[in-house]
């Protein structure tokens, strides 16, 4: 990385040279008849590429990195003005005051401009380097929060099939293998940036009805879907994490009848879900604070930034959840990737 680092800044020192030689030598061609010599003509091109290169160079590898970025701003300005002169009276090969300013003010503006096109390059990288740095922290970020989601929802579920084990229900084992299912697509969705939405979807819909039969006549679930699905696209179990929540702070938390509404709706490439659910009449404190909701708020703020709208009403009696998300963001970063 560093070799190649070094051999891109010298290829562009190279290329920055020639460059000034080429402007040399068009800027002396309407006077190249006062030269006695095409030779002559191209070695005081030569000679005024090589003072102003010399003096963009020391500029660029002495005086901003060890005096300028060190914040030595009148000791910059002293050594710059001195090299200038300098260099503008070994040029005019002379002390004489009107020949030295002459090259003075040249030499000025060249490494005035050279400056310009080196913080210019220099505020692109350092922009490139923090967009890098940036998206590295993104993925790394949305790798933890997807690696989260595996142990939380296994978790859950496996909660559920144990109430059922200890009713000694004969379903039990139909139920784990529906469980096997679930976490088999969730191993596979994991690995993806998006999937099918009808996918997630009917993943949703077999965990409801996992659910139902541990919970048994106790709570009624209603799960609607409008609208035509397409090809559309979504992050992976971004969804669940909505319906366990209605689930373990709705019907899994109280004895009394309860209710889960849910429903989704497509217009415009916009995913409108709904999620309601009946709150107990007593409330019982949970000495944990879950991960799941914290978790898919994350997630969204990352993965659909300005392209979604999340809105929860804790009212007295039910727990509404509205979430709405551009889908085709999905859909063009599919469309990218393949």
């Amino acid at each position: 990385m560093i070799k190649k680092s070094l051999q891109k800044t010298l290829l562009i020192n190279i290329g920055a040279f020639i460059l000034v030689l080429i402007l040399e030598l068009l800027s002396g061609w309407l006077i190249r008849e006062r030269f006695d010599s095409t030779y002559n003509y191209f070695d005081w091109a030569l000679g005024y590429a090589v003072y102003i290169m010399g003096l963009i160079w020391i500029n660029h590898f002495v005086l901003i990195p060890f005096f300028l970025d060190k914040k030595r701003y009148i000791l910059f300005v002293i050594l710059l003005i001195c090299s200038i002169i300098i260099a503008a009276s070994l040029q005019a090969n002379s002390l004489a005051l009107v020949r030295v300013n002459k090259y003075f003010f040249f030499l000025l503006y060249s490494t005035c401009t050279g400056m310009a096109a080196f913080f210019l390059r220099r505020n692109i990288i350092i922009q490139r380097e923090n967009a890098e740095k940036e998206k590295l922290q993104k993925e790394q970020e949305l790798t933890y929060l997807k690696e989260q989601v595996n142990p939380h929802f296994l978790f859950n579920s496996l909660n559920s099939i144990y109430s059922l084990a200890r009713q000694q229900s004969l379903e039990t084992p139909d139920l784990v293998m529906q469980l096997s299912e679930l976490m088999r697509y969730q191993l596979e969705s994991s690995k993806k940036d998006s999937v099918l939405l009808k996918e997630e979807l009917e993943f949703i819909e077999n965990y409801l009805l996992l659910e139902e039969k541990r919970l048994s006549k106790r709570c009624t679930v209603e799960f609607l879907i409008d609208g035509d699905l397409l090809e559309l696209r979504i992050a992976p179990m971004l969804l669940i994490p909505f319906v366990e929540n209605a689930i373990k702070h709705g019907a899994q938390s109280t004895n009394e009848q309860s209710t889960i509404d849910i429903s989704m709706a497509i217009k415009n490439n916009t995913l409108y879900f709904c999620v309601v659910n009946s709150k107990p009449s007593l409330v019982v404190a949970s000495k944990r604070k879950g991960l799941g909701l914290e978790n898919v708020k994350r997630r969204l703020s990352l993965l659909y930034p300005n392209s979604h709208l999340l809105k929860i009403e804790d009212k007295e009696k039910t727990y509404q959840l509205d979430l709405s998300i551009d889908v085709s963001v999905s859909t063009q970063k599919k469309t990218r990737n393949d």
